[in-house]
């Protein structure tokens, strides 16, 4: 007789609301009788059930509402009795019987460690047990639904929504109806899981949530590794099948330091880069172009899973998944293999500061503030409309921290680039008087955030030697990359915002007034050894009416191109690493537009095909003279020469390298060309111009200095200077002859 279960208990196991269903479905070895075992199976509408166990097949009996149970033998194992292997033969009306596995017989997928770690907020490869998995074990059965010999494959989920009344999984396979896959939860650790034989990668998926209000709720999974493409909103299981071929460039980067390398990077939004293309038609036209034009790394914008396109990626519902509006994760995978292959750095744009309020995904998952935070002056972003991370909860701070090592080890990316993190740095950012509330001290810091902040960080750095960690933060905020152990919150690099905003609006003054705003384009050597920076031109400062870098420079045509081209030459020969958005490197006239392709028909024109050029030539120029880079973040590395020529609208300053090599760089932000122009130089003897953004060939005037020779007359302190020609809105590099 099987052995008997509260009938209430029974009801709610089998509408699929029970919130422990392995405890009365699934094998139980009998109490008062060890030789045997109940099987109970929940087959709603079957018309017979049959257990198939390894020692016989036994016909269950309808007990309740779709629940059939059958007593079996255990199977002695010396003093003991385990349960027995099976499986089902299922009948139907007016169908053939069907070989089933049973959900119920399999023990949780997810260790006593694994929960711990979890709930104390340090599982740094939570991915590997949260979401769904695919899963093989060894059985006395041949697998019924592949044929595979004594094994049993399926696919394991795991989800965590602690406040929940019930968790059911719904999917392809059971119609989308959850009643019979109700999961199990698993102690306190508000953990849901369930093993389901027979489900297969590709399958699509959801959470059915009995929530905390006593409302039904379908939700994609927050540990998802691939999604339906948008806008459908389900979740779909994922297993790799790829085999990585960048081993070289893997064992090199743990041995490499990117503050001491040339870093140029091209920001892209993949989506319209070119409008149409894969992330296998960018493995062969993306990774060729960015190669061809010598940057030594791309950024992707945002590539995790995200509703609105609109958001250019910047409001994720999917933090473990690849956009699946270009291809699958493994074909995202073979871009960032292939870009590795030609000798070139990824990073991706990841955002912990914020995500979207759509109802399918993360927001009030179990019908709580479960992923944000519940106080309502810190859990929403009143500029963004979307909701803030309760940074301050373990399991929350572990999904983040998991988050960022998953797209490191598992897609191998050198480095993410994390956005917004002043929203995240101030409980005040973006709100007014009394509509943010103070930390536990009083003050505006969000000690939650930044704690987590210096976790990540700390975390990504340990576990992956030669990453990048680089973040997007606008204000003054000290320590950014300082190391978390002298206090700072633990970034390798920052991105320079002032850098940017200032020599922006510096050039869109027209040239004859730039002498009054002359310190806008000195001042960033004021601080520039207060981080380590990276200077961007970045897809921020190409849209909302802003426009491209050449339609916001004030002249004739002939005069913005020149306005280009010097900026990008001062760019380069600034301290800090270098980042430009898709378009600036073809000076292109509008602004970008995320629902249209860069425009490439303006190299139809010759004067895009040379500041084109002017920018292959200065990547190459760069990453060949170590004197641009080597010592970005040492004093010792940059020396004024003059800084105070507003009358001129000119700049002339020193990079050196390790050794004390220098080159001398004079800029002209001004419209005319300034002939016999004295110079100050470290040294006499004589000096080369080594290269000019006024050539012709990159649609200059042509002015080219030769035989400049350092004579030994002081001027501005030095003890050499020399007389050269500094062309209108033009950039020249000059180096000591050799020999």
């Amino acid at each position: 007789m099987p052995a008997i279960v509260d009938e209430n208990i029974l009801h709610a196991a089998s509408e699929g609301v029970y919130h422990s269903p392995h405890d009365i479905l699934g094998p139980h070895i009998n109490e008062d009788c060890k030789e045997y075992t109940t099987v109970r199976i929940l087959k709603p509408l079957a018309e017979k059930v049959t257990v198939i166990a390894e020692e016989g097949e036994y016909e269950a009996k309808h007990e309740h509402n779709g629940i059939f149970a059958a007593v079996v033998p255990s199977v002695k194992n010396g003093n003991e009795y385990r349960v027995p292997n099976y499986l089902l033969r299922v009948k139907y009306e007016n169908c053939e019987p069907l070989l089933q596995d049973d959900p119920y017989r399999y023990l949780p997928t997810l260790g006593e460690t694994d929960l711990y770690l979890f709930n104390e907020g340090r599982h740094e490869q939570l991915w590997k047990v949260l979401g769904a998995h695919v899963r093989s074990y060894p059985s006395s059965f041949d697998s019924p639904y592949t044929g595979a010999k004594k094994q049993i494959s399926g696919t394991s989920f795991a989800v965590w929504a602690p406040n929940a009344h019930a968790v059911r999984l719904i999917c392809d396979s059971n119609g989308w109806n959850g009643q019979t896959h109700a999961m199990r939860t698993l102690g306190s650790s508000g953990i849901w899981e369930l093993f389901v034989p027979g489900i297969k990668a590709g399958e699509k998926y959801k959470f059915e949530i009995l929530n905390a209000n006593g409302e039904w709720k379908q939700k994609a999974d927050p540990f998802e590794n691939e999604h339906q493409i948008p806008p459908e909103t389900a979740s779909k299981v994922y297993e790799s099948a790829y085999s990585w071929t960048d081993g070289d460039w893997m064992e090199k980067r743990k041995k490499t330091n990117a503050h001491l390398q040339p870093v140029s990077v091209y920001e892209v939004h993949a989506p319209s880069w070119k409008e149409g293309l894969s992330y296998r038609d960018l493995a062969v036209e993306l990774v060729e172009y960015v190669k061809e034009n010598g940057f030594t790394h791309v950024e992707f914008m945002p590539l995790t899973q995200h509703p609105f396109q609109g958001s250019w990626g910047y409001q994720v519902t999917g933090y473990f998944a690849a956009d699946s509006r270009l291809g699958s994760p493994d074909d995202l995978k073979y871009l960032i293999d292939s870009f590795h292959n030609a000798g070139i750095g990824v990073i991706m744009d990841w955002v912990p500061a914020h995500f979207p309020k759509d109802d399918f995904a993360l927001a009030r998952f179990d019908g709580t503030p479960l992923f944000e935070d519940p106080d309502p002056l810190r859990g929403e972003h009143p500029d963004w409309g979307t909701y803030i991370f309760n940074y301050g909860r373990n399991e929350v701070r572990n999904f983040l921290m998991a988050g960022a090592c998953f797209w490191i080890e598992e897609f191998h990316v050198d480095a993410l680039r994390v956005d917004a993190v002043s929203s995240m740095l101030y409980l005040d950012y973006s709100r007014e008087n009394g509509n943010w509330r103070p930390n536990i001290y009083g003050g505006r810091e969000n000690l939650e955030a930044i704690s987590l902040l210096k976790e990540i960080n700390t975390t990504v750095y340990r576990n992956y030697p030669g990453i990048m960690m680089i973040a997007e933060e606008s204000t003054s905020w000290k320590g950014v990359t300082a190391p978390v152990s002298e206090g700072g919150l633990g970034f390798g690099l920052k991105w320079n915002m002032g850098w940017m905003h200032d020599t922006l609006e510096y050039l869109k003054v027209p040239s004859f007034d730039r002498g009054q705003h002359h310190d806008e384009i000195t001042f960033s050597m004021v601080y520039a050894y207060s981080e380590h920076y990276i200077l961007p031109l970045s897809h921020d400062e190409t849209v909302h009416g802003k426009g491209s870098l050449f339609g916001r420079m004030p002249g004739d045509d002939w005069q913005r191109y020149a306005g280009v081209r010097a900026l990008l030459a001062y760019q380069w020969s600034h301290p800090g690493k270098k980042l430009n958005f898709m378009g600036n490197e073809l000076a292109q006239y509008g602004e970008w537009d995320f629902e249209h392709s860069v425009d490439w028909d303006c190299l139809n024109w010759r004067e895009h095909r040379q500041i084109q050029q002017l920018v292959k030539d200065l990547n190459d120029f760069y990453k060949n003279n170590a004197q641009l880079w080597e010592l970005d973040f040492e004093p010792e590395g940059f020396q004024w020469l003059t800084s105070d020529d507003a009358e001129h609208n000119t700049l002339c300053y020193m990079r050196l390298d390790s050794k004390g090599s220098p080159i001398v760089v004079a800029t002209n932000f001004s419209a005319s060309a300034w002939s016999d122009y004295r110079i100050p130089l470290p040294s006499g003897g004589q000096w080369e111009e080594v290269f000019t953004t006024d050539d012709l060939k990159y649609g200059g005037s042509g002015i080219r200095n030769a035989d400049i020779c350092a004579e030994e007359k002081e001027f501005h302190s030095r003890s050499f200077s020399a007389r050269i020609t500094v062309p209108a809105l033009g950039t020249v590099f000059l180096k000591p002859k050799e020999g």
